[in-house]
């Protein structure tokens, strides 16, 4: 019942509704018309607008047309106003500027120079323009002239309110280069004559205590200059005179090439390089402290390239020498190894100062490293090297007399006393081997490290020692040390590690003949031993039927065993303590000593050696035996087995 009245309400509501929206419909229709109407009405008027902005751009155009050309003809008139004005202008100057000059008034000059300039600044497009430019420069030559030796003067005296005048003077009349020449030339010839009065003052020293002074005076007046040059140059002042001390330094004279050689030539060859370190660490402290007084002027704002020639002309005077130091470090190293008296007539005094000699020889080959590095800052390794190469090679010529020192005094018969001498002068050479491979390893540290800092860009341009201080095939020549070791293709000493390995090689073999001289002599005489001689064999009481415990070694091979056995002790003194240099000499000396890995080191090897050498022998001997009776044959399998039982105590 509740459902069916709330039907009836719903539908009583739709229809009111639907009766509503009905009864609102023309209305909405009438509306709707109406803004149509309007929507069209304003369309029509906004073409209108259109239409007529349309006009008045193009009506504008041609007005704006209109005047630009009107502007453009009255600008055109001014400046022919203004050129005639100026040609007027300049006519007047032209004809009263003679007045000027006779009356020697060097501002008026240039107040009526620089009127000029600015007058032919308008007159860039009269006919005459060019012939007007060509006057004036003269103009400005012959003031140029007339302020010249006033400039000089105001320059050398450092009159800083005159040359104040000349500068703005040169600047109006666009000449400042031509003043900053004016100012180079005067500060080089005063510093030169500074030079030169350094030298006549102290006339009984050398050029070494010139030089110092001479930089002390430069720095000083570096320092004035700077102060100066700021007041009357102060957006070049740095640079100028970077470039004045570069100039000046290439053209002193007498220059310091010419005093350098001279002082060499009163000095031997053993001594020149010793001038030439301490010539060069003057001038190095010298580029140290310009270095600095440049930076705290600048502000580390110069240019590179000027400084760079700066540089250049400081160290110029030693490239002759760094180009040539293969030959002044040799000469050093052959007056310090002369010093060294080394080979005496008794061998004993020889090897006894070679073994001494040794601490020497390395402090003079660390001496001429550190030398290398001072004189030319890692630039000069490849001539240091072959000046070292040379040393040691002359050094190694005392071992090779030491060596046919003793070959001299070989004997046949056992001498312990040179056995010994042979493993102490082994001993000795592994000793000088293993002291240059270490210097090797630290050359090859001290070369990478140097060629690090050549390398480097990030440093001042007083560091870069390859340009300053080698020529394009030096640079090259050191290029390649450094690539060949890099890739290791050979040590840098590998010439002298391989001479001392020869040198191992022949001490190894004359001690070899020492040791075997006497087996050699008894075992020339296997054929002629009484047991198988012809007539012993005739004998009736060498009877075959006789026990083989019979029969015993003979004296030759006794002889032989005898002196095997002692060689184990005569070894021993060298074997009390680890003997590293002796091991390393004679594993230069043969492969076998390096190969072996017995308990008994270097000893087993050499004992092993002389015993396969005994052996072999004794081989050779027994088959030049032209027969053998059947007591003869056992006499000789007990001389066999008697040194086999030695040589199996000694393996």
């Amino acid at each position: 019942m509740k459902l069916q009245l709330y039907v009836q309400q719903v539908n009583g509501a739709l229809e009111e509704t639907s009766q509503s929206v009905l009864s609102s419909l023309p209305r909405v229709l009438r509306d709707t018309q109406l803004l149509q109407q309007e929507a069209l009405a304003l369309r029509e008027k906004m073409v209108a607008v259109k239409q007529e902005i349309e006009k008045v751009e193009k009506d504008t155009a041609s007005s704006m047309a209109t005047l630009e050309r009107i502007d453009k003809i009255k600008t055109d008139l001014q400046i022919a106003k203004q050129g005639l004005h100026e040609a007027d202008n300049w006519s007047i100057l032209a004809n009263d500027v003679e007045e000027v000059f006779e009356s020697g008034d060097i501002e008026a000059i240039a107040n009526k120079l620089f009127s000029m300039q600015k007058s032919l600044a308008m007159l860039v497009n009269v006919i005459d323009y060019e012939d007007k430019k060509l006057q004036l420069e003269g103009l400005k030559n012959r003031l140029e002239a007339i302020a010249s030796p006033k400039l000089v003067q105001a320059f050398t005296a450092a009159n800083l309110e005159q040359s104040k005048i000349y500068v703005d003077i040169f600047s109006k009349m666009e000449r400042l280069p031509q003043l900053l020449k004016y100012y180079h030339n005067c500060l080089k010839v005063s510093l030169g004559q500074e030079w030169r009065r350094t030298i006549e003052l102290a006339q009984d020293e050398n050029v070494s205590y010139w030089l110092h002074t001479y930089y002390d005076k430069l720095l000083s007046n570096w320092n004035d200059q700077v102060k100066w040059c700021y007041q009357v140059f102060p957006s070049t002042s740095v640079d100028v005179i970077i470039e004045i001390y570069a100039d000046l330094l290439r053209s002193l004279d007498p220059g310091i090439p010419e005093c350098i050689e001279a002082l060499l030539k009163q000095h031997t060859n053993a001594m020149q390089l010793s001038l030439l370190l301490e010539l060069k660490q003057i001038t190095r402290h010298f580029a140290v402290n310009l270095q600095g007084a440049i930076e705290t002027s600048s502000h580390g704002k110069s240019q590179t390239p000027k400084l760079l020639a700066l540089a250049q002309a400081i160290y110029a005077p030693y490239v002759p020498y760094v180009t040539k130091y293969n030959i002044y470090e040799t000469a050093q190293l052959e007056y310090q190894l002369q010093s060294i008296d080394s080979v005496q007539d008794d061998l004993s005094d020889t090897i006894n100062n070679l073994s001494l000699s040794l601490s020497r020889v390395m402090e003079y080959a660390n001496e001429a490293n550190k030398r290398c590095k001072l004189f030319t800052d890692g630039c000069g390794y490849p001539s240091v090297l072959k000046s070292l190469t040379r040393y040691f090679n002359k050094y190694l010529d005392k071992y090779q007399v030491a060596i046919r020192q003793l070959e001299h005094k070989k004997v046949k018969h056992e001498d312990w006393n040179l056995f010994q001498m042979c493993l102490t002068l082994m001993q000795t050479i592994g000793d000088l081997l293993g002291q240059i491979q270490q210097f090797e390893k630290s050359l090859i540290i001290d070369i990478t490290e140097a060629n690090n800092k050549l390398q480097s860009t990030s440093g001042s341009v007083f560091n870069q020692y390859k340009k300053l201080l080698l020529h394009t095939s030096s640079q090259n020549e050191l290029e390649n040390l450094i690539a060949s070791f890099q890739k290791e293709e050979e040590t840098i000493l590998d010439p002298i590690i391989k001479s001392i390995h020869k040198l191992c090689s022949d001490l190894h073999r004359a001690t070899y003949e020492v040791i075997f001289a006497p087996i050699f002599t008894q075992l020339l005489s296997v054929q002629k031993a009484p047991a198988w001689s012809t007539e012993i064999n005739k004998m009736t009481h060498l009877s075959a039927d006789l026990p083989d415990y019979s029969f015993a070694p003979q004296e030759y091979i006794t002889q032989v065993g005898q002196y095997l056995m002692t060689l184990p002790q005569h070894l021993e003194p060298f074997l009390l303590r680890e003997n590293p240099s002796l091991t390393q000499a004679l594993k230069a000396a043969d492969p076998q000593y390096a190969q072996s890995s017995t308990e008994s080191g270097f000893t087993g090897i050499l004992l092993e050696i002389i015993a396969k050498e005994t052996c072999q022998m004794f081989l050779d001997q027994t088959l030049g035996i032209c027969q053998l009776s059947s007591a003869a044959c056992k006499q000789l399998a007990t001389d066999i087995e008697y040194i086999l039982q030695i040589t199996l105590v000694m393996y």
